[in-house]
Parts: structure tokens; C-alpha cells; sequence
């Protein structure tokens, strides 16, 4: 089943890049990150994942009892306020827009409103945990319609500005095409096309977005001449910016060939490393799947067992 892979592979991308975080690209260069280490910038033991993956693993134990976005929310307050799904019972890291949206939501806010939606509300808080929805979307074959409201609403409960719904949405539907069955054996250049195909499509049927707004992702759904696969590193941002850590995951994903490496390329770009560790993790776990990510970095990984039970509750709730 693809949800343990995707869990794995998230979290496992994450706490690589926990110990290095905030780190430029030059200080990494000097002393590049090969394995899975402990300390650094927040002191946590090795295997320690942010809170990145908490708030999907808060998204994911949300849809087990079924899709309810005052549950999700609920979800987010707690792990904020009493470290619900931290990965070691405390919680060390967090947006700013993360913590606006979970006070808006303590004081009532509806989830679809907690959320920023200002220009400047474009942090990656909301797409470094969205994944997990990609499961409900695809065992109840949701239209692509549906996905989209789907997507804004999760994605609105911590940043509510069309430019980060977009990143979420690209971002899924690539998953999506990633979880696809076909005669290919799932080439992911054949699912990234695909992707583009469908994303575009919607985009010039619904008037969802601003074509300035759809225009800032011209190297993910434009043509070959600007893609963002035929890239540069020193071209590829790193930030918390979400067009930055979309399009960086996309190209560490795309330009590597086991989870290893892409997740190593993601945390060795610096700066929001767990971030760009977490979303590119998420994108090879799903598809080069659990066995691919190296033994000896799961073993290590904050809470596996958890993570096990959580990725079966969900399949089976999907399932049923």
C-alpha cells in the first residue's frame, strides 16, 4: 500500500533535514549531509522529524475517522498546544503563519477563513503537510473540480492565498498521477506530463486563479523551454517561500533516480532543508516505495511503529 511509502518517505525526508536547517547552501557545500544525523540546529537526536510531518500525520489521523475540516483543525490546535503527533512529545519548530492561523482557530475562527490570504501568506506551511489527502481523493475518485475545493479548503485552514492553494493543488495532482496504474510501470516523466495536461486544462476552463497567478508556476506548467527540469542548481530557491519549495522538490524529484539522492539533493539545497526534505520525501516514498528508502534511516525514524499503525488505519478506513 502507497500510504506507508508516502509516510516513510515524508518523515524520513524531514528529519534529514532537521539538523541542518537555516544552514545556507555554502555552508552546506562545505560539509554536505550524507546520512541521517543528530544535533544540529535544534538539537533533536537522529530520526527526528519537524513539524512538517506532524501536522500531516495530524491531517492523516483526521481522515481516518473521514474527511472533516473541524477535525483537522482540532487536530492542529492540539498537536500546537499539547504535541499531538510530535515526533518525541515536544514541539520545536513552527511557521509564523502556522501560529497565526492555529491562535485564529483557538478563537474560533472557521477553518477555511484561519488561514492567510494576503501576498505575503505564502509561506510552505500548508503544502508541506497536504499529501495525506491525496489517499481520500483517490479511493472515493473524486472530479478534479471536487479536488480543487478539496485542496483550498485543507490548504486555507494555515494559508488561505490562491499562490499556496495552487502549490498544494499542483503538487497532488502530481501525486495522483504518481499513484496511477499503467503500461508505462508509472514513468514518472509520462505522470508529470499527465500533471501538466490536466492542471493547465482546469486552469483555462475555471476561473480559479488570475493568470498573473497561474503565470509565477510557468516553469512547473510551461513548456519545455522554461521547465524547471532543465534547470540549473544555482536557478533552484530553497526558502519557505511555497513557489520555492514546489519547485525545488519537483526538481530534486525529477532530476534523481532512487529516494536516496533526491531527498539528499532536496537538504543539501540549505535553508528550509526539512521542508524540502519533507515535500520531495513525500513524492519519492510514493513512488520508489518503502523498501528503496535506506534501512538504517527508518530505524532511526522518531515513532515508526506509530507511523506503521496510522498509514494501516487510514487503508483500512479507505478501503471500506
Amino acid at each position: 500500500m502507497k500510504i506507508l511509502d508516502t509516510f516513510l518517505g515524508l518523515a524520513v525526508g524531514d528529519a534529514l533535514g532537521v539538523p541542518v536547517e537555516f544552514l545556507g547552501r555554502e555552508t552546506i557545500r562545505k560539509l554536505p549531509v550524507t546520512d541521517m544525523w543528530a544535533f544540529g540546529t535544534h538539537n533533536q537526536e537522529a530520526g527526528t522529524w519537524s513539524d512538517d510531518s506532524s501536522l500531516a500525520f495530524c491531517l492523516a489521523e483526521s481522515l481516518v475517522s473521514g474527511y472533516d475540516l473541524e477535525d483537522i483543525a482540532n487536530n492542529f490546535v492540539l498537536w500546537y498546544d499539547e504535541a499531538f503527533w510530535a515526533a518525541r512529545g515536544r514541539v520545536f519548530d513552527v511557521g509564523m503563519g502556522t501560529s497565526n492561523a492555529i491562535s485564529r482557530l483557538r478563537d474560533g475562527s472557521f477553518p477555511t477563513v484561519a488561514g492567510g490570504n494576503s501576498e505575503r501568506d505564502n509561506g510552505n506551511g500548508s503544502l508541506m503537510r497536504i499529501l495525506p489527502i491525496v489517499f481520500y481523493l483517490k479511493y472515493h475518485k473524486k472530479s478534479i473540480e471536487e479536488r480543487f475545493k478539496i485542496i483550498s479548503d485543507v490548504s486555507s485552514i494555515t494559508h488561505g492565498h490562491i499562490r499556496a492553494i495552487l502549490a498544494c493543488f499542483i503538487y497532488c495532482e502530481f501525486a495522483l498521477e504518481l499513484l496511477e496504474e499503467n503500461s508505462f510501470e508509472n514513468n514518472k516523466e509520462i505522470a508529470y506530463k499527465n500533471m501538466q495536461n490536466k492542471v493547465n486544462n482546469f486552469l483555462n476552463i475555471n476561473t480559479v486563479a488570475s493568470q498573473n497567478e497561474i503565470d509565477k508556476f510557468h516553469r512547473i506548467l510551461g513548456d519545455s523551454e522554461h521547465s524547471i527540469l532543465d534547470a540549473f542548481e544555482d536557478k533552484i530557491l530553497s526558502s519557505g517561500y511555497v513557489l520555492d519549495t514546489l519547485e525545488a522538490s519537483i526538481w530534486c524529484f525529477m532530476t534523481t533516480n532512487n529516494y536516496a539522492d533526491a531527498t539528499l539533493k532536496a537538504v543539501n539545497l540549505g535553508s528550509d532543508t526539512d521542508t524540502t526534505g519533507c515535500v520531495t520525501g513525500g513524492l519519492a516514498g510514493l513512488f520508489y516505495g518503502k523498501n528503496a528508502i535506506p534501512t538504517h534511516w527508518v530505524d532511526v525514524l522518531a515513532k515508526k511503529d506509530e507511523i506503521t499503525q496510522l498509514a494501516e488505519r487510514l487503508g483500512k478506513k479507505l478501503s471500506t
